[in-house]
């Protein structure tokens, strides 16, 4: 399993490793020590092969030449790791990190099978994508980047909990999740603390529900109590999918893991891409979201507190637009994405008639 750095890449393919535990599999993560990785993949009972890899976007010379070198000296690692191990097949989900077990795989004749789950891919899924025996997408303008007949829509895996998520009923209040992710946005945040004398002075009936992340928390909780609107700014919600059930409409960035899980919840959203997201991948999902009506694009410059305001009241007044836009989303949907994707890994590894896929995820570690 190579991809690391953020739970974007992380969290999807630990989903996946889970269903090939259950068929029997011996699954092996590849990362590094610094990325998301080094933390997920333990805690969730895989081993983890630490590698030295870094990226080569926006550098400088000297950082540059460094990284080449240690991407050559890994993917010599990994070449001979394998012709030692023998993996039957390799998962990328793509990221600097899966540079050297992507090549790897490649050099030694391995089935590779990756997935990606943003509209543009990144640059590692787009370099190998003529090679790779199968790509998984979550939209359909992205096959292009790889050969004919090699695709197929899985979606990217996301928690049962956001499928179970069910529409929730008109009410006089509209209630409003803000996040920008575990780390926070400052875009989304400063909007949002900006808007409060806005929605004071209007007296609009919402509950706003704002994660900050670590870095504004403390200004932006104090802030908010002082305003006597009704809500609460959270550091960080360790409960996502109720927080999305409780929600109305959701602010958020436009990252693969973030419309994978609208998109599950059948939530209604305004989209903010990052503006400096590899690729300007996020500006992509958005667009593709905000084409099929499940959500409404807005770009982060333009994201202020009276852009904020004007939204909200706008949705206020028609609650039908809401509803559609929710179920607009929830088309998108791909539910058993992790359970797809392990069963074209078998396949490609000529394992399918040996070994089988149960319907239950297993809360297990990996033997």
């Amino acid at each position: 399993m190579a991809g690391g750095g953020t739970g974007g890449h992380v969290i999807p393919a630990i989903a996946v490793a889970r269903q090939l535990v259950s068929a029997g599999c011996r699954v092996r993560f590849i990362g590094t020590e610094r990325g998301a990785e080094a933390r997920l993949v333990p805690a969730a009972g895989f081993p983890l092969e630490l590698i030295r890899v870094g990226g080569l976007k926006n550098l400088g010379f000297a950082t540059k030449l460094s990284s080449v070198w240690q991407l050559l000296v890994a993917t010599l690692g990994q070449v001979r790791g394998f012709g030692r191990d023998r993996p039957v097949a390799v998962f990328s989900m793509g990221g600097y990190v899966a540079g050297p077990p992507v090549l790897a795989a490649l050099l030694r004749g391995i089935p590779l099978v990756v997935m990606e789950p943003n509209a543009i891919p990144g640059a590692t899924n787009k370099w190998v994508g003529k090679w790779v025996r199968r790509a998984l997408v979550s939209f359909e303008g992205t096959a292009k980047y790889f050969p004919a007949g090699k695709t197929e829509i899985t979606g990217l895996p996301v928690r049962d909990e956001f499928f179970q998520v069910v529409e929730r009923a008109a009410e006089g209040i509209l209630n409003i999740l803000i996040t920008g992710g575990s780390q926070g946005s400052r875009t989304l945040n400063e909007a949002a603390r900006d808007s409060w004398p806005l929605f004071v002075k209007a007296g609009l009936p919402v509950r706003i529900t704002h994660q900050t992340g670590t870095a504004m928390y403390e200004p932006i909780r104090a802030g908010f109590l002082q305003t006597g609107l009704a809500g609460e700014v959270c550091e960080f919600i360790s409960d996502m999918p109720t927080a999305f059930a409780r929600a109305d409409l959701i602010i958020c960035r436009a990252g693969a893991g973030a419309v994978a899980e609208l998109a599950a919840a059948g939530k209604a959203a305004v989209l903010i891409p990052f503006p400096f997201a590899a690729d300007d991948h996020q500006l992509k999902n958005a667009q593709a979201f905000d084409a099929a009506g499940a959500a409404m694009l807005c770009l982060d410059k333009e994201w202020t507190a009276q852009r904020f305001f004007d939204t909200v009241t706008a949705f206020l007044g028609n609650p039908e637009r809401l509803a559609e836009m929710g179920r607009k989303a929830r088309a998108l949907a791909k539910p058993g994405a992790a359970r797809r994707a392990a069963s074209i890994l078998l396949e490609e590894a000529g394992l399918r008639a040996d070994y089988s896929l149960t319907d239950a995820t297993p809360d297990r570690n990996n033997r």
